[in-house]
């Protein structure tokens, strides 16, 4: 569990602080020499930090924290190591200095020169075993192999992660981990246990005797493990830690399903970029099965799948000939297009501003991703009335937004830390939808006219003037980013009605001439 624990030492809370940076550098994809130098911290220093050589401070904190996306989850370790600091009475003498733990046998080197991973999923969990050939290229018995079991239900959305998670945890029981090696089941023991993560050693031993791995063998390990839909999330990563000779990975899913799979690759020198092959597609008792493999791949290098059910989220209904027919709900297809879905924490909070021109590359690269985000939602829905969204609708806390105008030859508006200055005490009111929770659509008062102050990305301030259809988009956007969804705007007698029943889709709000 990951409740504060007021009984943590000193040791045990910068342990814990070292284990959750792990674990969000593995899933932002980022090697310790690279997430240092995006901290503007020496290469090395992450390492010391995750291996206890340093203690962490709170600038390290910080800086990780907003690298990382971490969804606070950092800063609250770093509270815990901070509150273990001050329950240490003055004077009292340091703890004995800790020896670096070895992944393994203490001289020891190891080669993995066959990784293989099944993944299946079966409509309501997943199923995942893996089988390495591991061979001890060193000089002393290896007695022990550390895995790792990582999830992550809403990628990029952090905070709501945690929170799935804290109510959510996961649990020994649910996981059934099981291993062997040689035909021999193979105990095992916690390292690390956390809500969302956890680092297991696999013990060449058991009850019945110790079977370890010696200089020169080579040995099949298995181990597999089981994890519900709804605490796993929809990508599969391996992370290349040893030098390996060949990877491969399969995924497969009930074919009713008609899943869709691709990949990226990040290396130490490199961002995310796709797969240099693609997955290979094949049909197998009612499954389709996506396999991917490489050989001798970059050491620390780490390659994601990724994949959504096209036939998934449906419900059905009858036409007006009483034939049975299925559509996808709205808010799933939002969901599966990356939109953060009400509820999420971060569309209840203000949006951080950008310190501008300084953040100027920060915002560039948000409103980068929020153009991508647009392009890849208006080709599946059309936006007559025009179109926005904002940073924390894709998961990012920072205030920016991006309107496109109803007129397809208008240019579209970019939204930079902007507040409302003024407004014309005339309103209207019109149907709004909005991306968040687009399976209905609620009635809202606006002004007809607002002034709008934003920041260019070179610091200096505009005030621009909006009217009517206009006003009401960007208004709509800076609600977002001061944590307001537009159902807190709506009168106290009017609820939001279901999208079947709105008879205005494709056509722009209307005004008085």
């Amino acid at each position: 569990m990951d409740a504060r624990d007021d009984t943590l030492t000193v040791e045990q809370a910068a342990e814990a602080f070292a284990a959750e940076i792990a674990h969000w550098r593995e899933v932002r994809g980022l090697s310790k020499r690279k997430l240092a130098i995006k901290m503007g911290f020496d290469p090395s220093y992450v390492s010391h930090v995750e291996s206890g050589r340093h203690k962490p401070t709170e600038d390290f904190a910080r800086r990780a924290e907003d690298i990382l996306n971490a969804g606070k989850a950092l800063w609250k370790r770093w509270l815990d190591y901070e509150a273990a600091r001050s329950r240490t009475a003055p004077g009292t003498a340091p703890p004995a200095h800790r020896r670096t733990e070895q992944p393994y046998a203490t001289g020891s080197a190891i080669i993995v020169e066959h990784d293989a991973a099944r993944m299946e999923f079966d409509g309501a969990g997943y199923r995942l075993t893996m089988r390495r050939l591991l061979r001890n290229t060193g000089g002393e018995p290896i007695t022990r192999y550390l895995i790792r079991i990582s999830v992550d239900r809403y990628p990029g959305e952090p905070e709501r992660s945690n929170a799935h998670y804290r109510e959510h945890p996961l649990t020994w029981d649910e996981l059934a981990l099981t291993a062997t090696c040689r035909g021999e089941a193979m105990n095992w023991q916690a390292k690390h246990d956390r809500d969302a993560f956890k680092e297991i050693w696999l013990l060449f031993e058991n009850e019945q005797g110790r079977f370890p791995l010696y200089p020169g063998e080579s040995v099949w390990i298995e181990y597999a493990y089981t994890v519900g839909e709804e605490k796993w999330g929809r990508w599969f990563q391996r992370a290349v830690r040893l030098p390996t000779e060949h990877l491969e990975v399969e995924l497969a899913f009930p074919a009713e399903l008609d899943p869709a799979v691709w990949g990226t690759e990040t290396s130490m020198t490199a961002e995310a970029v796709p797969l240099r092959t693609a997955p290979i597609r094949r049909d197998e008792a009612g499954l389709q099965v996506f396999s991917w493999s490489t050989s001798t791949p970059t050491l620390h290098a780490r390659y994601r799948l990724e994949w959504r059910f096209r036939a998934r989220a449906e419900r059905t209904r009858h036409d007006s000939r009483g034939v049975q027919v299925t559509q996808v709900r709205p808010s799933d297809r939002m969901r599966d297009l990356g939109v953060v879905q009400e509820g999420t924490p971060i569309l209840a909070e203000p949006a951080r501003p950008f310190d501008l021109p300084t953040e100027r590359e920060s915002a560039e690269e948000v409103v980068e991703k929020l153009f991508i985000a647009m392009e890849r939602i208006g080709q599946v829905h059309p936006f007559a009335k025009g179109m926005g969204i904002a940073a924390p609708q894709v998961g990012i806390d920072r205030a920016a937004a991006i309107v496109r105008p109803a007129d397809p030859d208008a240019p579209p508006i970019v939204l930079l830390n902007p507040r409302i200055t003024g407004h014309a005490d005339e309103t209207d009111e019109q149907f709004e939808g909005c991306l968040s929770f687009f399976d209905v659509r609620g009635l809202v008062p606006r002004p007809l006219r607002i002034t709008v102050e934003t920041t260019n990305p070179d610091g200096q301030p505009t005030i621009t003037t909006y009217q009517r259809g206009l006003a009401r988009l960007i208004h709509h956007e800076i609600d977002h980013l001061d944590g307001l969804l537009y159902t807190a705007r709506m009168r106290a007698d009017v609820e939001p009605i279901p999208v079947e029943q709105y008879r205005q889709t494709g056509r722009a709000w209307s005004y008085e001439q």
